[in-house]
């Protein structure tokens, strides 16, 4: 099954693109699912996809907290973007994101992207700006976090 523009415009990570370059990113566009407990990526590993998500939720943690505790940064659900490692080198994931529920999503092959945006600066430069947003919401979502563990680890019981 492909996924159509008129999909990916009801998506808000795509809100306001331009039909010809959400026909682009129609032809890059593929169902994923995962099930509940199914790791999606790995941090360190190769960051060479993202995805839309359309139902469920993704758990995204980091190994950083205390003695090497898993942190959850954030949970991630419908209507949000999993993924921004494909578009930064060295192109290698900075969590781990694990689904807590069933999940459907719109998978994308970054790496075609990152080519199609050497040609198409145009969609090169929309997708930066959305990506750039993200990031900026997990590194504060993560700051948050461990300053939580922090605050906890910190206060006399």
């Amino acid at each position: 099954m492909r996924i159509n523009a008129a999909t990916l415009a009801e998506q808000p990570f795509f809100n306001g693109l331009s039909e010809p370059l959400l026909e682009i990113l129609a032809r890059e566009a593929m169902p994923a699912e995962f099930k509940a407990s199914e790791e999606v990526f790995t941090e360190g590993g190769l960051a060479n996809r993202f995805y839309l998500i359309r139902s469920g939720k993704i758990e995204l943690q980091t190994a950083a907290g205390f003695e090497h505790q898993p942190v959850i940064i954030e949970t991630i659900g419908a209507g949000s973007v999993l993924g921004w490692s494909w578009l930064f080198s060295p192109y290698c994931w900075h969590f781990d994101a694990c689904a807590i529920t069933p999940v459907k999503a719109i998978f994308f092959y970054g790496t075609r992207l990152r080519e199609e945006c050497e040609i198409n600066h145009e969609l090169g430069y929309e997708l930066m700006k959305r990506v750039s947003a993200v990031v900026i919401e997990r590194l504060q979502a993560t700051r948050r976090r461990l300053i939580e563990q922090r605050e906890k680890l910190l206060t006399p019981i």
